[in-house]
């Protein structure tokens, strides 16, 4: 499902899921997150914030070398609809050059911050080669620290063949995220679903 240029949803037949984490890395939360993926066998795509890389250097390591992907979300987490053209891309430059720096990566996939974008941001992603990624389950509001329980029962109900889902691993208590999180992928396994990077979902896309 692409709505104006954000990818939410991928129609595969593969029973797959991309689970995204945005706001890190963290150095509390972020080594929980590897450690429930870990057990599963799981991937998970981080959409990671410039400025909290340059603190973390080393988790962004540990991130990439357990093979999961890293996104760019920014520098400074700012919403990129109010800045000129030129800042927007330097947000975003900045973002990715780190990433590049630090994993030896070029990252391809973007998440604006609060979803906030227009047709200009598209054009700008486009420009440095990224897909944007958004996210069947904001109603889950895992942001907001609403009780587990209501963040699974809301992210359950967007479970299903190239779902994007998002949580977040920055920014304040997570605990009800990593909590919910680590309930949800042990029954997406039991179900049979892979969990995969949002690159590897999208090449799994069917023609």
């Amino acid at each position: 499902m692409v709505a104006a240029g954000i990818i939410h949803h991928v129609n595969t037949s593969h029973k797959v899921i991309a689970i995204t984490f945005d706001d890190g890395p963290n150095p509390l939360y972020t080594p929980k997150v590897l450690e429930i993926f870990r057990g599963v066998s799981g991937k998970a795509t981080f959409f990671m914030i410039g400025q909290k890389m340059i603190e973390h250097p080393e988790i962004v390591k540990a991130v990439s070398n357990e093979l999961h992907e890293i996104g760019n979300h920014t520098y400074s987490h700012i919403k990129l609809t109010q800045l000129s053209t030129t800042d927007c891309l330097n947000e975003m430059r900045r973002t990715d050059q780190i990433i590049k720096d630090l994993t030896g990566m070029k990252p391809t996939a973007f998440r604006p911050p609060y979803f906030d974008y227009n047709d200009k941001i598209v054009s700008l992603t486009e420009r440095l080669g990224y897909k944007i990624i958004g996210a069947l389950n904001t109603d889950a509001l895992d942001w907001e620290q609403p009780g587990v329980d209501y963040i699974l029962s809301k992210t359950r109900q967007h479970i299903k063949n190239g779902s994007i889902l998002i949580f977040h691993d920055g920014y304040g208590d997570r605990s009800q995220t990593i909590e919910a999180v680590r309930k949800l992928v042990i029954e997406l396994k039991t179900e049979g679903y892979r969990l995969i990077t949002v690159s590897e979902l999208l090449s799994l896309a069917d023609r």
